[in-house]
């Protein structure tokens, strides 16, 4: 059974992996676990972050869900996204069509969960803290509504 992501915090997980991957070129995270309150991210990397990097990766994250970009989904012939994407993180019952989920042009990565239809829903972006140890990054996250 698929994980059952909050679609507001799932598709803020897509967007703080494309801006780490702009930032860093660390790749995508290698762990994530993500709930409606706080979420939690790993990415390998070689120390923690600044905070003049936090506020920065917030800012970018921010002004991408602010473009108030369509959120959609694409399917492709699973040997077509093998080309296109890593599908390591999927699972081995995920058929031979693909799920791309789009944000924009921002980000398209494979994925089966739940996701908002427009960045506009996802809130205001913020890191909660960072940590480093043994060669993986920590980012710990949350989302808030723009009315509270």
């Amino acid at each position: 059974m698929p994980k059952q992501y909050d679609p507001s915090m799932h598709s803020a997980e897509h967007i703080l992996n494309q801006t780490m991957v702009r930032m860093f070129d660390c790749g995508r995270c290698v762990n994530a676990h993500v709930e409606k309150k706080k979420s939690r991210i790993d990415y390998r990397f070689n120390r923690n972050l600044t905070e003049l990097e936090v506020a920065e990766i917030e800012q970018r994250v921010n002004e991408i869900i602010a473009q108030d970009l369509e959120v959609k989904e694409e399917f492709l012939p699973r040997s077509e996204a093998a080309q296109k994407y890593n599908l390591h993180k999927l699972p081995d019952d995920s058929g031979d069509q693909i799920r791309i989920v789009l944000i924009g042009d921002y980000d398209a990565c494979p994925c089966r969960g739940p996701h908002v239809t427009t960045t506009r829903e996802i809130g205001v972006f913020s890191i909660a803290s960072t940590s480093y140890e043994d060669g993986l990054l920590r980012i710990r996250f949350r989302l808030r509504n723009t009315g509270e």
